[in-house]
C-alpha cells in the first residue's frame, strides 16, 4: 500500500525542521555524538507525526512535527551509550581513584592530589575530567530543579524557550529568501533606490544625484517600490502568484508578473539557506543604470 499523499507531502515540506531540531538539541550531547544519527532518529519523528497529525485538533503541524522530531531524537540517545569505551575507562579509573583517596585521608581529595596517585600532571587531570563529563548523556528524567523549586527535568530544558521554533526559523529565513529575490527582480531604478537608501545608507539627495533626478521622484520611486515589494511577497503566502494571463489590464499583469518572477527565483531550498543577517545584499547598482 502506498503512502498517503497528504501524508508524503507533509514529509517533504518539513524535512527542513529535522535539521534545526538536531541543531537546536545536539549542543546538549557530548561532541562525539554523531550528528546524522540524530538527524535520522529525527527523520523517523517527521514520519511519525505526519502519520499520527490530526487537523482537527487545530495544533499547526510543523509545531506537532517539532516535538515530535525532538522526542524522536531524544528517545535514540535514552537508548545509546554515546561514549566510548576509551572515555569509559578513564571514568573509572578516575572515580576509583577518587574514592580510594576519599577513604584513606577521610574527605575529599585535591586535584593535585588525584593527579598525583594517577601519576599525571594537573593539567593532563583537567582534560581527562573535560573528556568525562562531555561523555555524560543523563537520564533525561533527571531532576535539575533547584531544591524546593518546582518540577524541572533535562528533558524540559533541551528546548529553549527564548529561541524560535524551528518552524519559525524556516518561516523567517524563506521570507527573507523572497525578500532578497524581490529586490533583484525590483526595476533597475527602484532596486537603485531601495539598496541605497535602506541597506548603504544614502542620502536621498545622494541617490537623485546618482540618478540623475529630484529628490521628490526619489521619494516616489521609493514608496512605488515598497508597494510592490510588499504585494509580490504577500502573493507568495496568499495563494501563491497569479498567472499574468489570467488577469486583465496592463497594471495587474504587471504585478502578476512581478509576484510569479519572484516564486520562481529560487527553490526553497535557496531560500531557506541561513545567510548572515548583518551581511548587507548585494546588488549592483550600476547595472542598466544610465
Amino acid at each position: 500500500m502506498g503512502v498517503d499523499k497528504d501524508v508524503a507531502a507533509r514529509i517533504e515540506a518539513n524535512l527542513p525542521l529535522v535539521k534545526h531540531v538536531v541543531f537546536q538539541v545536539a549542543v546538549h550531547f557530548p561532541r562525539h555524538v554523531e550528528r546524522e544519527e540524530l538527524a535520522r532518529a529525527g527523520a523517523l519523528g517527521l514520519v511519525e507525526a505526519a502519520q499520527r497529525y490530526d487537523e482537527s485538533r487545530g495544533v499547526p503541524f510543523e509545531r506537532f512535527a517539532a516535538q515530535r522530531i525532538r522526542g524522536a531524537i531524544l528517545d535514540s540517545v535514552r537508548a545509546a551509550d554515546w561514549a566510548p569505551r576509551s572515555v569509559r575507562n578513564l571514568a573509572r579509573t578516575l572515580e576509583q581513584t577518587e574514592q580510594r583517596l576519599a577513604n584513606k585521608l577521610g574527605h575529599t581529595p585535591t586535584v593535585e592530589q588525584v593527579a598525583q596517585a594517577m601519576d599525571i600532571d594537573v593539567a593532563r587531570l583537567e582534560k581527562i575530567k573535560d573528556r568525562v563529563h562531555r561523555s555524560v548523556v543523563l537520564a533525561l528524567d533527571h531532576d535539575v530543579a533547584p531544591e524546593d523549586d518546582e518540577d524541572l527535568t533535562l528533558v524540559d530544558v533541551l528546548a529553549q524557550p527564548d529561541e524560535p521554533e524551528p518552524s519559525e526559523v524556516v518561516e523567517l529565513r524563506e521570507m527573507r529568501g523572497y525578500l532578497r529575490d524581490a529586490v533583484r527582480l525590483l526595476p533597475e531604478r527602484h532596486r537603485t533606490v531601495i539598496v541605497g537608501y535602506f541597506l548603504e545608507g544614502r542620502t536621498s539627495l545622494e541617490l537623485a544625484r546618482f540618478l540623475g533626478v529630484t529628490e521628490s521622484r526619489i521619494s516616489q520611486l521609493r514608496s512605488e517600490a515598497l508597494v510592490m515589494l510588499k504585494e509580490g511577497i504577500a502573493a507568495q503566502y496568499d495563494g501563491g502568484p497569479v498567472d499574468p494571463d489570467d488577469v486583465k489590464g496592463r497594471v495587474a499583469r504587471r504585478k502578476a508578473r512581478y509576484s510569479t518572477d519572484i516564486a520562481e527565483a529560487s527553490s526553497w531550498k535557496d531560500r531557506i539557506v541561513d545567510l548572515d543577517a548583518d551581511e548587507p545584499m548585494r546588488v549592483d547598482l550600476t547595472v542598466g543604470i544610465n
